[in-house]
């Protein structure tokens, strides 16, 4: 898959999570994920646990 096909499914992951974790990235490597959470604590917890592994981490803290 190229970068812009990448970006493209970027912009889908993220109007699919409207509160939580939708992609990871690290280097040469990308993830997209589901990840919801039901509180914003909730989505900070998440979000440094992925940036203590050393990842980019692309999320949405959106209000329900």
């Amino acid at each position: 898959m190229n970068r812009r096909e990448y970006q493209g499914l970027l912009k889908i992951a993220k109007e699919q999570v409207p509160m939580g974790v939708y992609a990871l990235e690290k280097a040469d490597y990308a993830e997209l994920r589901c990840d919801h959470c039901d509180s914003i604590t909730k989505l900070k917890e998440l979000t440094r646990q992925f940036k203590s592994q050393g990842f980019k981490v692309l999320s949405n803290g959106k209000d329900k």
